[in-house]
């Protein structure tokens, strides 16, 4: 197996992207991506695509071959592919462009991430989100995304591993982040009091505890590791990315406070890198709502059970602490164009390892690594890139 690298990235800006197109933000990431890694496009002989939802957030599916014909590849007829997996498809889409490349199966491939979610109301898109649940066991029965989540903040404040306060507190750390990140939905540091004093959504969640809804799009070009100085000399090294799978309902869990699959999939992509999580300066981890963010930072392995909503509210994973996380302003602040989402965190990684995340650069960070999530954990990629 080949060693792979990323040489290129791209990212539109993430919000209510109400004069753009689904495929004219797909287009300009993928544009964006191959001018970093100096391409014509002719070089490229792979797509993969992540997108959740488009046949009903836009009534567009074919996906693949949309973005294969609008970005000129459709006249090379090189093969596109189109990745689903909730809201971990743009993260599955990454592992897939990676196995591509290290097979051997193509060189040069470019692997994009989009969504465009604010064409509908606001109770079509939720339905649509919704249905990454269960459909017959939860979505069926009324059983909403947000409150599943809920569910588990009560138990994790039930069980004494997080105050309603330190889950708050994740937000305002991807606030913070997010403020320095211009391509970022929300440029605006909050107060922990402004989450907490937020509507609710689903006690004990409120609004601010909540990712937005987006549009956008991200493109990373990918190349054998051997091959990358023939292109650029910024580029970052893929160390691993692993894949794990859990139950699609959240009621056939032991445990509803921890995801398995990120668990697991964490552990496999340490032990391919040979190092633990405490080599990791700095991560992107999947925020859908606050709660899942604190629960990533415990099942990742950054903080023990219990103490990650403490290190959160302490300010220890700002830029400068034990370890930065959700540098880019993550789900919360970014924004969570579902396709987009996983591939964006790496986005954000490999700016963070080459040193080109401007205000938000986290100094001499080796080891970066994101997490991204399907449903409620039922599919979890675990990416670790490294600094060249």
């Amino acid at each position: 197996m080949r060693e792979v690298a990323i040489i290129g990235v791209g990212v539109t800006k993430f919000g209510e992207l109400w004069n753009k197109s689904f495929r004219a933000i797909g287009i300009e990431a993928g544009m964006k991506a191959m001018e970093d890694a100096n391409l014509s496009g002719s070089e490229v002989d792979g797509i993969f695509i992540g997108n959740m939802s488009a046949g009903r957030f836009i009534n567009q599916q074919h996906i693949d071959a949309l973005i294969a014909d609008y970005s000129g590849m459709a006249a090379r007829n090189v093969p596109a592919t189109r990745v689903e997996a909730g809201g971990a498809s743009g993260g599955v889409a990454f592992r897939q462009a990676v196995m591509a490349v290290a097979s051997g199966m193509h060189d040069v491939v470019l692997v994009g991430g989009a969504e465009k979610m604010t064409d509908l109301d606001d109770v079509a898109i939720n339905s649509v989100m919704d249905a990454t649940a269960d459909a017959d066991w939860e979505a069926g029965m009324g059983v909403t995304f947000a409150s599943l989540h809920a569910m588990i903040a009560q138990r994790m404040i039930h069980e004494g591993t997080a105050t309603r306060e330190e889950i708050a507190s994740f937000a305002v750390n991807s606030h913070y982040h997010g403020a320095l990140n211009p391509n970022a939905q929300f440029r605006k540091a909050i107060t922990l009091d402004t989450v907490l004093r937020s509507g609710p959504v689903a006690t004990p969640l409120g609004m601010f505890d909540c990712a937005p809804i987006s549009d956008g799009a991200a493109s990373l070009v990918l190349c054998p590791l051997e091959d990358a100085k023939k292109y650029t000399d910024s580029y970052v090294k893929v160390s691993a990315v692993t894949q794990a799978s859990d139950t699609l309902s959240l009621s056939q869990r032991s445990d509803i406070t921890s995801y398995g699959a990120t668990v697991a999939a964490a552990q496999a992509a340490y032990r391919q890198v040979g190092i633990t999580a405490q080599d990791i300066q700095v991560a992107e981890v999947h925020d859908t709502y606050t709660v899942s963010g604190i629960m990533a930072l415990q099942d990742l392995g950054f903080f023990n059970k219990g103490e990650a909503g403490k290190a959160v509210l302490d300010g220890q994973c700002q830029i400068g602490g034990k370890i930065a996380i959700n540098t880019s302003g993550g789900l919360k602040a970014r924004g969570h164009p579902i396709g987009a989402t996983g591939v964006a965190q790496v986005v954000e990684i490999a700016e963070q390892l080459r040193g080109s995340a401007d205000k938000r650069q986290v100094e001499n960070a080796k080891y970066g690594l994101a997490q991204s999530t399907g449903g409620m954990g039922s599919a979890v990629t675990v990416s670790i890139m490294e600094a060249i």
